[in-house]
């Protein structure tokens, strides 16, 4: 079964959306330069209402460590996702502060980028064409992959289906395909999870 992971919920209305249609992971962004932050206080409010078998990650960018930590310990989430510049180095760092899972994001340009996933100590790995851009990137080069990913980048009702034929990933992940006029729209995370689930079905 294809994970499903919707990112960028900022607001209520984004929880009650998940909870209906229950992905398997969401994302808070912690990214203070992204439209879609969130403070950590907002996170762990709107947590209290998510449903305990949803899986709330937190999105960061070269967030220094202990803070991650300090974010992390007071309950907001349970999962980390980095998006910025930290190595090998770093996750092996925050391991040793903590016991969470940790998805380690990278975008996707060349070949060797593929190597650095492979190569990555996080828990899995995402591969993706940029920050929340929107975009596709180039899928054969996918095809040196040797571990678990979710695909992001571009992902949408309309091309879900197809990429998961096509690649077989361990998760996707959506977020500014999910939105109108900057905000979660209930409809389009509905068609997204039941395009993924009608594409397992289709490959079982």
């Amino acid at each position: 079964m294809t994970r499903i992971k919707i990112c960028g919920l900022r607001r209520i209305e984004d929880i009650d959306y998940v909870n209906e249609f229950s992905p398997d992971y969401i994302g808070f962004v912690f990214a203070k330069k992204s439209k879609r932050y969130i403070l950590p206080s907002v996170a762990k409010n709107l947590r209290k209402s998510l449903d305990s078998d949803i899986i709330p990650v937190g999105v960061f960018v070269d967030e220094d460590v202990e803070e991650l930590v300090r974010i992390l310990n007071s309950g907001c989430i349970d999962t980390v996702q980095l998006h910025g510049r930290e190595d090998n180095s770093y996750i092996d760092l925050l391991k040793s502060c903590s016991d969470c899972t940790v998805i380690k994001a990278f975008k996707v340009k060349k070949e060797e980028d593929i190597i650095l996933a492979n190569e990555s100590h996080a828990d899995l790995v995402l591969l993706d064409s940029g920050e929340g851009s929107g975009e596709e990137f180039d899928h054969s080069l996918i095809e040196g992959i040797n571990r678990p990913y979710f695909l992001a980048g571009g992902l949408s009702q309309f091309n879900v289906e197809s990429a998961i034929k096509n690649l077989r990933p361990f998760g996707v992940d959506a977020s500014s395909s999910l939105e109108s006029y900057g905000f979660k729209y209930k409809d389009k995370i509905a068609s997204f999870i039941n395009a993924v689930r009608k594409a397992d079905k289709n490959n079982d």
